[in-house]
């Protein structure tokens, strides 16, 4: 459970474990913007709830995260739902990772190196290169700076988020999107 960390001018630079977000709250750096209704934390004497949302009362240095995350949905977010290979649009539920250069010859799962594949170019390309299987990427797989709905500080709104985050996710692509 993660709480989403917002500087002093709300603006949000992290998320962070609920267990941190209450160090910061008792050493009086920060404070409770939004809580979890139904979830609670209990000592002997005490209960409170779980913060959802903080505020730093002042400066924060070393907490912004630059760039995205890698993780299964931002590959799926900077490829645009869309097989690398083909080209074909591909759900959420039935997309495969593929590793460009195989694991199996040195190849790392980083940003340069995995792309979005259909079930059907991933078995036909199997345990080779693009080159080997005689297949062309569409785009060359880079580390996003930005991605589609993320923040300045590298969040990106997704379903698993708590509803109380969508406010201040939303609010940073209104004052930082370019104007046409």
């Amino acid at each position: 459970m993660d709480t989403l960390v917002l500087n002093a001018a709300y603006m949000p630079i992290n998320r962070v474990g609920w267990q941190k977000a209450i160090t910061w709250l008792f050493t009086g750096r920060a404070e409770v913007v939004e809580e979890y209704e139904d979830r609670e934390v209990r000592s002997q004497h005490f209960v409170w709830k779980v913060p959802s949302v903080i505020r730093f009362l002042g400066k924060v240095r070393g907490l912004v995260r630059r760039g995205a995350k890698f993780n299964r949905h931002n590959v799926y977010l900077r490829d645009k739902g869309c097989c690398q290979y083909c080209g074909n649009k591909v759900s959420k539920s039935d997309f495969t990772y593929d590793h460009v250069v195989p694991r199996s010859q040195g190849g790392k799962t980083v940003w340069t190196n995995v792309v979005i594949a259909c079930l059907r170019c991933n078995q036909k390309k199997a345990n080779r290169t693009p080159k080997q299987a005689k297949m062309t990427l569409r785009t060359k797989p880079v580390r996003p700076k930005t991605l589609p709905g993320m923040a300045a500080s590298g969040i990106a709104w997704n379903e698993d988020m708590p509803e109380t985050w969508r406010d201040y996710l939303g609010s940073v692509s209104y004052w930082t999107s370019k104007l046409d």
